[in-house]
């Protein structure tokens, strides 16, 4: 087994040059179409577990509803990311080709869920919605890596984030203002959806193609070429590991599949102990059938590269999934927590408030709907709250470093969502939501500036589309395991899912400060 360095060789190191900064319009029209893929996702977010609920969807089987679209997003990200690093088309690039194939998928989608006739329908349409959004945003992250320099990358992630929250704000207030400055009805017939929900989502899915096409338009990426001339892609090359020999493959084959048999065997385990033993409903026991598939894997790629069959695409993924940068594997458990903590909030708070704050579970009662807009509002200043403080975190780095601000805006977040279960006047929800948006506005943006300086070049958005398995994860036990204990311990009271959250926000800022920054440079403003 190799470690390639890069920098080895004063011949290779003298050919390499700076990556260009980019001035600030750059880095605006590089970032616009997350604007669209946010409305995507905030429209879904705030909207789909009402539209559940309106067709007829049990709140203790909301979490169920929403499995489908993580368990996709598990091959959807890595897939679209192994692709994305690998190709090139002279007029669109690398990653525009997947921005915009996502964009037109989403946006039919959009137009289509509101629409949906029975349940299971709509279920379906959240997975091909998710998966959707999917290809046009996880090539996104990617593409600050390619195209910014280090000392911009905190700069470009902030971009992304400032974006995501205007969008997220109009999108999640929609319903709310169709019903209070259109007079657009927000009630309808039992298993109908109310207009103002309809045209939220058409609305959203127009701006959601408009903006990925500006992006796609009004950018540029660098070739292959280009990307292997910049010093500031060298560096990372040190993290790599390369396996060359069929020796060297055959005993990583070994090792693989004898950890991908460990694994399946707990999986296996755990099912048992659920189904058998605790005698749990069958969505719980996804978790320990996740790890039976998970080990499998790894013993099929061990058996292949035994068999000196490594020359193709799924050993590689699965190499690299072993392999991963050490700074990835301590940033994966804190992404896991902190996004536990948001599918608690985004699944559960328009059960939690229009319950314990609004006093009805009543779906086709006016206070239902009147806090299920209240929850668009809510959602909307939590992400307004992220877009104004996105600009901001490059400034706290600065001051403190990545990780203390990382640190910081999760326990804000924390003490946020914990506040939920204490409040009973609507308007007080809007203090819970501050807190909420600081943490919000960091996830979306120091994770991802940490990542990727210890990440190789040629497999950035492979490594990108792996890192979301640790925001997939996290909704995948939230979706099998909320409803369970929601059931079993709170007495089916929706408003312990924020609690859970908040928990959950703390146990990930305090997993933070094991995580190594090797890539921690002086945060620049852009020119």
């Amino acid at each position: 087994m190799k470690q390639t360095n890069a920098k080895t060789g004063s011949a290779q190191a003298a050919q390499l040059r700076p990556k260009p900064r980019l001035s600030f319009w750059q880095i605006w029209n590089m970032s616009f179409g997350f604007l669209g893929i946010q409305f995507g996702f905030a429209l879904q977010n705030a909207n789909v577990s009402r539209i559940f609920e309106t067709l007829g969807g049990d709140t203790n089987k909301l979490a169920v509803y929403w499995l489908a679209a993580p368990l996709t997003g598990l091959l959807v990200q890595p897939i679209i990311g192994y692709l994305s690093d690998r190709t090139w088309i002279p007029k669109l690039g690398r990653r525009r080709p997947f921005f915009l194939i996502g964009a037109i998928l989403a946006s039919i989608a959009l137009f289509f869920m509101p629409n949906s006739p029975s349940l299971w329908i709509a279920v379906g349409t959240l997975w091909i919605m998710d998966s959707s959004i999917n290809i046009s945003m996880e090539p996104f992250r990617a593409f600050v890596g390619d195209n910014l320099p280090s000392e911009q990358r905190t700069t470009g992630f902030a971009m992304q984030s400032f974006f995501i929250g205007v969008g997220a704000v109009v999108a999640s207030a929609l319903p709310y203002m169709f019903t209070e400055w259109f007079n657009v009805s927000n009630t309808a017939a039992e298993g109908i959806i109310p207009d103002s929900v309809k045209w939220s989502f058409y609305i959203g899915a127009v701006v959601f193609f408009v903006a990925v096409l500006w992006t796609v338009l009004f950018s540029k990426e660098y070739s292959p070429e280009e990307m292997a001339s910049f010093e500031d892609n060298a560096h990372t090359e040190e993290y790599k590991v390369a396996l060359e020999s069929d020796e060297e493959y055959a005993a990583n084959g070994k090792r693989q599949f004898n950890l991908g048999a460990i694994i399946l065997v707990v999986g296996a385990i755990v099912t048992y102990w659920l189904l058998g033993i605790v005698k749990v409903e069958g969505e719980v026991a996804i978790l320990g059938i996740s790890l039976v598939i998970f080990g499998a894997l790894f013993m099929i790629s061990g058996l292949l590269q035994q068999r000196k069959k490594y020359e193709n695409g799924f050993v590689t993924i699965m190499n690299d999934l072993q392999t991963m940068p050490a700074t990835m594997k301590q940033l994966a458990v804190v992404q896991f927590f902190s996004w536990f903590a948001l599918f608690s909030m985004w699944i559960y708070t328009t059960a939690a408030v229009t319950s314990h704050v609004y006093g009805t579970s009543d779906t086709t009662s006016e206070l239902y709907n009147e806090g299920a807009n209240w929850v668009g509002f809510c959602f909307a200043v939590y992400n307004g709250v992220a877009a104004l403080v996105a600009f901001l975190l490059p400034v706290l780095a600065k001051k403190t470093s990545r990780k203390m601000t990382h640190v910081i805006c999760l326990i804000l977040g924390g003490i946020g969502l914990l506040s939920i279960l204490f409040v009973k006047d609507p308007n007080m929800l809007l203090v819970s939501m501050v807190g909420i948006g600081v943490a919000w506005a960091s996830i979306l943006s120091m994770p991802y500036a940490i990542l990727t300086g210890s990440l190789p070049a040629d497999k950035m958005g492979y490594y990108m589309g792996v890192f979301n398995f640790f925001i997939v994860l996290p909704q995948i036990v939230a979706a099998s395991i909320l409803g369970f204990l929601l059931s079993r311990f709170f007495n089916g009271e929706a408003v312990y899912a924020m609690v859970l959250g908040g928990i959950s926000f703390i146990v990930a800022a305090l997993l933070t400060f094991r995580v190594e920054d090797k890539d921690d440079v002086a945060v620049a403003t852009v020119e």
